[in-house]
């Protein structure tokens, strides 16, 4: 009998094991059957899409969704142009060394991104409609129309609602949610720096200036623009205006649109490359430039020339702390 009871108490023993073993097992296939199972429908510029998982192996194709992600939290395997991407988009957030470099974000190298072996690809309809038949058959591709018409509208909305389609896609909606409130409470901060040096409702113009075929060229931010609506969120009013849409918000003039503008507390911030400043270089001594009120009285103000007007919410704080540092004299 004592040993029919030892014998007992060891079978029941490796059942509730069993048991226990088989749990941990169900749970684990039934995470990975979640994530395999898991569908999100977006829409792009092509349409309604669905997304089948969890991508984790992502190429980007445009610096604004490399930088995206990284605000998201995830590292892309692969970004074109990386070396432009670091000179251009200043951000603290930076790439693993392990991030490749898949080509020109107008010519990628679709070899390079087949090597990757990527599970999802992010283009861009204006540069890579040509590509994308021979991109979907490397992974599934998902296209955005930063210049499609909606879009284009409100560029700031439109990098918000891109960082959002993004954070839905590799199941961030909470990191990007942060993200967008660490942005307005940075804006928060600088404004009222804005207040404090008694600069609010003042009106500006910004613009970024360089030489093209041989001709001081100007592009004036419009209101569209995202330079123009983080300058609304600061509380200061832009003075330029147009009668229709511009599609990358900024117009191109010549240093003869300035006269336009000539009230006595109007505020001149301007993007210029050191080689090619075209104030001290080609307008310096030129009576249009000379007679302009805000360079008579002293209000130009100069950005570095690697500020970056064109990216997304990381880009936009350092965005913003260039246009008060600019504005604001402490």
């Amino acid at each position: 009998m004592k040993k029919l009871a030892i014998f007992m108490l060891i079978l029941i023993v490796s059942i509730l094991a069993a048991c226990s073993g088989n749990s941990d097992d169900d749970n684990a296939n039934e995470d990975n059957s979640s994530n395999d199972e898991r569908k999100v429908k977006i829409q792009d510029a092509l349409g309604e899409q669905t997304i089948e998982g969890t991508p984790e192996k992502i190429v980007a194709l445009e610096w604004s969704y490399a930088e995206n992600l990284l605000a998201l939290g995830v590292q892309p395997v692969g970004v074109a142009d990386l070396d432009g991407f670091h000179q251009w988009v200043n951000i603290d957030k930076e790439f693993d060394e392990s991030v490749k470099d898949v080509g020109t974000r107008q010519e990628p190298n679709l070899e390079a991104i087949s090597r990757l072996n990527p599970d999802l690809i992010i283009a861009v309809k204006f540069r890579h409609e040509q590509y994308l038949d021979k991109l979907k058959e490397i992974a599934p591709v998902v296209t955005f129309a930063p210049y499609g018409e909606e879009a284009v509208q409100d560029h700031y909305q439109n990098m918000v609602d891109e960082l959002n389609t993004v954070a839905k896609i590799v199941n961030k909606e909470d990191e990007a949610e942060q993200a967008v409130t660490d942005l307005n409470n940075f804006i928060d901060e600088q404004k009222q720096r804005v207040a404090d040096a008694g600069l609010e409702g003042s009106k500006y113009v910004a613009t970024q200036a360089f030489t093209a075929q041989n001709t001081p060229t100007i592009r004036l931010f419009t209101e569209n623009s995202i330079v123009a609506k983080l300058m609304s969120k600061l509380s200061f009013e832009n003075a330029y205006s147009t009668d229709k849409t511009e599609v990358y918000g900024y117009s191109e003039v010549t240093v003869e649109a300035l006269q336009n503008f000539q009230e006595d507390d109007l505020q001149f911030l301007y993007i210029v490359q050191e080689e090619d400043n075209i104030f001290e270089n080609q307008l310096k001594g030129n009576p249009v430039w000379e007679n302009l009120s805000f360079v008579k009285n002293g209000n130009t103000h100069q950005l570095p020339g690697d500020t970056w007007t064109f990216g997304g919410v990381l880009s936009a704080e350092v965005l913003t702390k260039q246009l008060v540092d600019a504005m604001v004299k402490e």
